[in-house]
C-alpha cells in the first residue's frame, strides 16, 4: 500500500459521475449495470440518511452559539453547561471536518500564515490572535496556481505568477473581548466559515481582528523628510526672518527645499492611506467571490461533502473488489493500490485513496467478508437485500421483523 505525501484522500467527483463512470467501465456486463446503479443508489440513501441523523445533532449542539438564529431556546443553557456545550461543537466540527477529508493546520502553521511579510498589496496585516478564545483553521487542497496582476516591476502590463493556496479553508473561532472588535459584538457565540482558492500569504486577511500595519520604511518616508523639512523651518526661521538682509535668498531657498521635504511626507502619508484604503476594497471584492459560507450554512455544505465523499470510497471499493479481484480477493493493500491505479487510469486524478475508511463502510453494511486478510464483497443482488433490510430496519416497530439475510 502506496504513502503518498503529495496527495490527499479527497476525490474531486461527484458521486453520480463517478457512477456514471463505472456503470460504462467495459468490464461491466450491459445486464449487471441496473443492479450496480441500484445498489449505488441505495448505499447513498443509506449514507445520506445517517448523515442527516449527525447533521441533526450538531444542529441541536451548536444553536445556542449560533449568532445568525432567530429562534429562541424552549429552555437555555445553564451556565455550568454552556463550556460542556462548546466543546461537544469543537469535536463534533472536528470530526466533520476528518470526514470531509479537511487537514487541521497546527498552531505553528497558523502562525506563520499570520507573517510578517506583506501580501499582494504591498501590506502589512497586523493580526492579534489574542482576539481569540478559540480558534481551529482546516485546509483542503495544498495546490499551486497561476494568477495575473499587474506590477510596476513589469511596467503595469499583465504578468503570470505562481501562487501557493489552498482550494478550500475552513474557520471555526470563538472571540474573547478585545478593543479591536466591535463591542457589540457578541463574544460567546461561535462562528464558522469556509473560503476557497486562498493564498496561503492572504490567510490572515481572513480572520477578524486583523487591519492594515504601517511597516518601517512607510513610517520612515513619512516621518523622517517631515521631521527634517521642519527642523529646516525653525532653523532658518529663527535664523534668518528677524532680519531681512542679502541672505534672504538663500532663505527662501531653504525654506522651499524645507517646504519640499514637507510635501514629500504628506505625498508618502497619502500614498499609504491610498494603499491601504485600495487594499480593503481588494479584500471585500475577494472575500464576495471567496466566501462560500457562514455559521449553519458551513455545516450543511461542509455535511454534504463528507457525505458524497463517503459514497464514492464506497463505490470504488466494492466495485473494485466485485469486478477486479480474483475469486480470492483482495488484501487491504492491494485494493488501495489497485483503486488509485484505477482513478488515475480513468480520470487523470492522483488521490490517496483512503481504503480504512471505504472498508469501514462496507463492513458496516456488511457487503464485504474477510477471509483472513483478504477481502471478498458480495454480488449486486446479495448487496441489494441486505442493503434493503438495514433500510426497512433502521425503525424497528414491528416485533415480528425478519431476520437479516445472511
Amino acid at each position: 500500500m502506496a504513502e503518498y505525501l503529495d496527495r490527499e484522500h479527497f476525490i474531486p467527483l461527484r458521486k453520480n459521475d463517478l457512477m456514471e463512470l463505472l456503470l460504462h467501465d467495459k468490464r461491466l456486463p450491459p445486464a449487471r449495470r441496473e443492479p450496480f446503479r441500484q445498489f449505488c443508489r441505495l448505499v447513498g440513501a443509506t449514507i445520506h440518511f445517517e448523515y442527516l441523523a449527525k447533521l441533526e445533532e450538531l444542529k441541536d449542539a451548536y444553536a445556542p452559539f449560533d449568532p445568525d438564529a432567530d429562534t429562541r431556546p424552549a429552555r437555555p443553557l445553564a451556565p455550568e453547561q454552556w463550556q460542556e456545550c462548546e466543546d461537544k461543537v469543537f469535536a463534533a466540527f472536528a470530526s466533520l471536518m476528518k470526514r470531509a477529508d479537511f487537514k487541521r493546520l497546527k498552531t505553528e502553521e497558523i502562525q506563520h500564515a499570520v507573517r510578517q511579510t506583506p501580501g499582494d498589496w504591498g501590506l502589512h496585516v497586523d493580526l492579534d490572535l489574542n482576539v481569540f478564545e478559540r480558534l481551529e483553521v482546516y485546509m483542503r487542497g495544498d495546490v499551486v496556481r497561476e494568477q495575473t496582476r499587474r506590477s510596476w516591476r513589469g511596467l503595469w502590463r499583465l504578468e503570470k505568477r505562481k501562487v501557493p493556496m489552498y482550494q478550500r479553508l475552513a474557520l471555526v473561532l470563538k472571540l474573547r473581548p478585545n478593543h479591536r472588535l466591535d463591542p457589540n459584538l457578541d463574544v460567546s457565540r461561535v462562528h464558522f466559515k469556509i473560503f476557497k482558492d486562498v493564498p496561503k500569504a492572504d490567510v490572515d486577511m481572513l480572520l477578524p481582528g486583523g487591519r492594515p500595519r504601517i511597516t518601517r520604511m512607510d513610517r520612515a518616508m513619512i516621518l523622517w523628510p517631515l521631521l527634517f523639512g521642519l527642523g529646516l523651518l525653525a532653523y532658518h526661521g529663527s535664523l534668518y526672518l528677524p532680519s531681512w538682509d542679502v541672505n534672504a535668498l538663500v532663505n527662501v531657498a531653504t525654506l522651499s527645499v524645507a517646504a519640499a521635504f514637507c510635501g514629500y511626507a504628506y505625498r508618502s502619508y497619502y500614498s499609504y492611506r491610498s494603499k491601504r484604503q485600495a487594499y480593503v476594497l481588494q479584500l471585500v471584492r475577494s472575500l464576495y467571490f471567496k466566501a462560500l459560507d457562514g455559521n449553519t450554512g458551513v455545516l450543511m455544505r461542509l455535511f454534504d461533502e463528507a457525505e458524497e465523499q463517503d459514497c464514492r470510497e464506497t463505490y470504488l471499493a466494492y466495485f473494485c473488489l466485485w469486478l477486479c479481484a480474483p475469486p480470492q480477493g483482495w488484501t487491504a493493500a492491494q485494493l488501495d493500490d489497485y483503486v488509485e491505479m484505477y482513478l488515475e487510469g480513468a480520470t487523470g486524478l492522483k488521490v490517496d485513496f483512503d481504503i480504512d475508511g471505504a472498508l469501514e463502510k462496507l463492513e458496516r453494511m456488511r457487503l464485504v467478508r474477510k477471509d483472513a486478510e483478504r477481502y471478498t464483497v458480495l454480488p449486486p443482488e446479495k448487496a441489494l437485500e441486505i442493503l434493503d433490510w438495514n433500510w426497512d430496519n433502521y425503525f424497528k416497530f414491528n416485533p415480528n421483523s425478519p431476520e437479516p439475510p445472511v
